[in-house]
């Protein structure tokens, strides 16, 4: 899942991001609501985690010009220390799925992220991604091919999303990255290393290879009589 996080407290927000990416998911932050909000419309993500205090502009007005100015959908867990009644619809009006009263356990901010996103997939379908016989359930994080389990690193699991998505097209080296580690990768062999680490787990044990390198430009998760 490719979440969005808009919290000012620095400590909360780096909470929330080390359990969320160690558990396979891409993660953004924005510590204020401008900067948030331009994040939010710019870019497509399953959910957004939104503190309602912020600099700048407030988690109830960014709610409102995403729904109402931006036309975004987008899944909206509000966190707030406000706990009332009148609190709680107010954050319901502006366009909030869900509320959670600070503090919260990140267990049950990741169950009610996968709460509102199984109910905003169209007709109630998990997403599962298929390329030949590689599968991907994403909401479980399941991976098999042709029906044998396959484990993976939280980040091979991420690399595999993103290219599996995208098996129509190569994705390049960049796209990648910038997927993975917004603008600052760890260093320039890490990529390789994770895209080694996948077509290990999933190629390897194989006949047919699906992750397929074209020098130069990227990289492609496709049957090969696709190339």
């Amino acid at each position: 899942m490719r979440i969005l996080v808009i919290e000012d407290h620095r400590d909360i927000a780096s909470a929330i991001y080390d359990y969320f990416e160690a558990r396979g998911h891409v993660v953004d932050i924005a510590h204020d609501g401008v900067s948030g909000l331009h994040f939010a419309v710019v870019n497509d993500y399953e959910a957004i985690v939104l503190d309602l205090g912020l600099p700048g502009i407030d988690g109830l007005n960014v709610a409102r010009q995403l729904r109402k100015t931006a036309r975004k959908a987008t899944p909206i867990i509000m966190l707030t220390a406000r706990d009332t009644i009148g609190d709680k619809l107010a954050g319901f009006g502006s366009g909030a799925d869900d509320y959670l009263v600070k503090p919260f356990e990140l267990a049950e901010l990741e169950a009610r992220l996968d709460a509102i996103r199984r109910r905003t997939i169209p007709g109630g379908e998990r997403e599962r991604l298929r390329v030949s016989d590689l599968e991907y359930d994403v909401p479980t994080r399941h991976v098999a091919r042709a029906g044998k389990p396959i484990r993976l690193t939280p980040i091979e699991q991420r690399l595999l999303h993103i290219l599996m998505r995208n098996s129509h097209r190569v994705v390049t080296r960049a796209e990648l990255e910038q997927d993975l580690w917004g603008h600052t990768p760890p260093d320039s062999d890490a990529l390789r290393t994770h895209i080694a680490g996948l077509r290990a787990a999933i190629d390897k044990p194989f006949a047919t290879p699906l992750l397929h390198t074209l020098h130069g430009v990227g990289y492609r998760i496709c049957d090969a009589s696709e190339i």
